[in-house]
């Protein structure tokens, strides 16, 4: 058999996409096939190509344009279905056809209403036409995991005998225990003893939420393909997550002996592509890709992350193209994790600083659900260092004018103890007032955000205008209200621009050179 490892077929594309909710066309199937190929996955099964003329051309477009996986295509044990499968994948450089039928005797006498004898007389004609088309030909037993062990013991030595090369054993309804599903799994593989060149796969679903650990159990016990998806998507609640499984077994080799080929550094990319093109949100507390899988609050774990990453990360985001471990500043976080962001953020303070500002930092976190870096900046620079900066601005006058799309503004400010005045023309007032206030400061920094918004419904509303303004790598946020829409940006400009000077002063950083 070569070198031994698990294979990772994914079904985001087939599954997958029968979540409720879940439409892909045939260019976002494309996208995610791409990504799938290019971070190793061993096969993809593109759809179901006698489900629908769309179906049949995103797996027949996913065959022709996607190279490196196994590309299959299901198929119900119905000639016409294996024929479509067929068509659909005959293009691809590795084509395969996945059969199926259920075995399990609830299925069988309400859904199919079929004996034992006419399901192993359809897997055995299902399984020799597709062996006459491919050489790679699966079956899956439907619902194996609530059959009679005998029965599925028989049809699976039947569709072995007629030419499949891979058994699959799925928990369809999610109703298996892990060491009940081991157990079953290995006395199954025990009892049809397959030739080498069979490979043993498990297809589980996580009605239990046991899909994961299920599938794990299967490997330990010696099944060799994990049929699972992005992000767990799949029917009712989903699938078993590929990211779980795979990273489950890097992570612990050393339990299970075996691990998948797959470049792992991917996963969290991947993961927000079928995110975004599905519209399926991955929750933060989601193992290995959501947001909150390498982020700490508690002040000991971050603490502890600090010292060494390993006594609270048993994985690295980097193995995962994760973005780094985000230490999350809140109530719980402790005085070692804000310390650390001071530094992070270009500040060098005095241990009585530091505490005076965790102290304020606390009462913070009482009044607002979510401190940000900039909320932390105001912090240090309006009540910690309260320099006085080289330059502080202060409004004195202004006069605008606009007609036909143009402004003009004539702008009055102190500069310490200084008045200076000048005026510029711009696209409309707000416009020129900051080409005039530019002109007064001597600095030109750049606009990254301009909003204002009326604080109530009334017509005389105040209004509020942010601004967020960088220059020299610094970055500083202002604030100006106003009935006045116009003075109020042009309190908001100022008001960033002391603050870069603050910014600037508290780091050293000569903005006016």
């Amino acid at each position: 058999m070569g070198e031994d490892y698990v294979r990772i077929f994914d079904t985001t594309l087939r599954d997958g996409e029968q979540a409720a909710g879940i439409n892909l066309n045939t260019a976002e199937k494309l996208q995610i096939a791409h990504q799938l190929a290019a971070m190793g996955v061993d096969i993809i099964e593109a759809g179901f190509p006698a489900a629908s003329p769309g179906d049949f051309e995103a797996v027949s477009t996913i065959a022709k344009e996607v190279k490196g996986p196994t590309i299959a295509g299901l198929a119900r044990t119905r000639p016409e279905d294996i024929e479509a499968a067929y068509n659909a994948v005959k293009h691809a450089e590795k084509p395969r056809i996945h059969t199926f039928i259920a075995t399990s005797d609830i299925h069988l006498e309400y859904k199919l209403k079929m004996d034992r004898k006419q399901v192993l007389e359809e897997i055995k004609r299902a399984v020799t036409q597709a062996r006459s088309y491919v050489d790679d030909v699966e079956f899956s037993a439907e619902d194996a995991s609530r059959s009679d062990l005998d029965f599925v013991v028989e049809a699976f030595k039947t569709a072995i005998e007629c030419g499949a090369t891979t058994i699959n054993i799925p928990d369809t309804v999610g109703y298996a225990l892990p060491v009940e599903f081991g157990d079953f799994v290995e006395e199954i593989i025990r009892r049809v003893d397959a030739p080498s060149n069979v490979i043993w796969s498990c297809h589980c679903h996580n009605d239990l939420g046991l899909a994961v650990a299920n599938s794990l159990e299967a490997v330990k016990r010696g099944v060799r393909q994990v049929e699972c998806t992005i992000n767990g998507l799949g029917e009712r609640a989903g699938n078993a997550a590929m990211e779980e499984i795979v990273m489950a077994l890097k992570t612990k080799k050393g339990y299970f002996g075996v691990e998948s080929r797959l470049n792992t550094k991917k996963l969290y990319h991947i993961s927000k592509l079928v995110s975004q093109l599905t519209g399926f949100i991955v929750p933060p507390n989601k193992a290995i890709v959501g947001d909150n899988a390498f982020a700490h609050e508690a002040g000991i774990h971050q603490h502890g992350v600090l010292c060494n990453r390993a006594t609270y990360e048993i994985m690295k985001p980097e193995d995962v193209g994760a973005p780094g471990s985000k230490l999350h500043l809140g109530k719980h976080s402790g005085k070692h994790a804000f310390t650390k962001r001071l530094e992070d953020l270009g500040f060098a303070l005095s241990k009585e600083e530091i505490a005076h500002a965790f102290k304020l930092f606390k009462e913070l976190c009482d009044k607002k659900e979510i401190v940000t870096d900039s909320d932390i900046e105001a912090l240090v620079v309006d009540e910690i260092l309260a320099v006085s900066p080289t330059r502080k601005f202060k409004l004195v006058s202004f006069s605008v004018s606009a007609s036909a799309g143009k402004g003009t503004a004539t702008i009055t400010l102190m500069d310490g103890e200084e008045e200076k005045s000048d005026a510029a023309v711009g696209n409309g007032p707000v416009d020129a007032s900051y080409a005039a206030l530019k002109r007064i400061i001597g600095i030109d920094p750049k606009l990254e955000s301009y909003r204002v918004h009326a604080v109530s419904e009334r017509s005389d509303a105040v209004g509020e205008a942010r601004v967020v303004l960088s220059y020299k790598g610094l970055k500083a946020r202002g604030r100006g209200a106003s009935t006045d829409v116009v003075e109020a940006s042009i309190k908001a400009y100022i008001n960033a621009t002391n603050r870069l000077y603050q910014v600037a002063a508290a780091r050293g950083v000569d903005i006016d050179g």
